[in-house]
């Protein structure tokens, strides 16, 4: 009867460990599927953010564009040679301006995009299952042994 129990008590702990495995498993497959989601949304998050990026530069050239075209008539319209002098300064720190609002637009599109990345220290759980399958185990190792 001894012999029986301690086989019973293997078989046990042997469909408990092929339950906790196929339970692992199940969760890994499911965790798979959801970083697959995260990273697919994340993607697409990120190409939002760069079409928008990308529109927002494009306005921005075009004001500048109108600006300078505008500042340029108006110093024409005055007299003054447009591409000398102050005239030409006008026009030149107009451009600077832009680009300077084109750099600040570009350091908070990258923050925006590094903000989103995912953690490498997100749980994995492989490790978790293993570990929590070998107090079972021992145990019905010392139940066989004694």
């Amino acid at each position: 009867m001894a012999a029986l129990s301690s086989l019973a008590t293997l078989a046990s702990t042997g469909v408990g460990l092929y339950a906790q495995s196929r339970t692992a498993q199940q969760q890994a497959a499911t965790q798979r599927a959801q970083a697959e989601i995260t990273r697919q949304q994340e993607a697409a998050r990120q190409q939002q953010l760069t079409l928008q990026q990308q529109a927002e530069a494009r306005a921005r050239g075009e004001q500048v564009a109108r600006t300078v075209a505008s500042a340029r008539a108006r110093l024409a319209a005055g007299g003054l040679q447009v591409s000398d002098g102050s005239a030409a300064s006008v026009t030149q720190g107009l451009r600077a301006d832009a680009a300077a609002g084109q750099a600040d637009s570009d350091a908070i599109f990258r923050a925006r995009l590094s903000a989103g990345r995912a953690s490498l220290l997100n749980p994995d759980a492989t490790l978790t299952s293993v570990l929590r399958a070998v107090p079972s185990f021992g145990n019905a190792v010392r139940n066989l042994l004694d």
